[in-house]
């Protein structure tokens, strides 16, 4: 198996879990931000929010060990379909609309990264 097949699912996987941690940051924001201290702290310990972190850094983790497989120019393209992800999440947990000149512009980015990841 090729080091790029073996990165494969690593790369996914982190784009999966970049995605959802905007998810639960944007859930966990429900009441808004502000710059104030002590409401900063009560925000970062919120469910939502601790969940979002925790995404980061294990998607942190996962995208560091398909970069000791693969060059950084073949994997990086690949965050690009976190656009999709996010926007099959938005819809999907917290109702947003996607517009159609949205979903085209998703489907450009989609055969995009597509066609880069067939490059040799």
């Amino acid at each position: 198996m090729t080091p790029q097949l073996k990165a494969i699912p690593l790369i996914i996987a982190g784009v999966l879990l970049n995605a959802f941690a905007q998810i639960c940051l944007k859930k966990g924001l429900v009441h808004g931000m502000s710059w104030d201290p002590m409401a900063l702290l009560r925000l970062v310990f919120t469910p939502w929010i601790l969940a979002g972190l925790a995404c980061y850094a294990v998607s942190v983790l996962v995208w560091m060990k398909a970069l000791s497989l693969v060059d950084a120019s073949y994997a990086y393209p690949f965050l690009a379909l976190g656009f999709l992800v996010n926007a099959l999440l938005a819809k999907a947990i917290l109702g947003e609309a996607i517009p159609p000149l949205r979903w085209a512009a998703l489907a450009i980015i989609v055969c995009g990264v597509a066609l880069q990841a067939w490059a040799k």
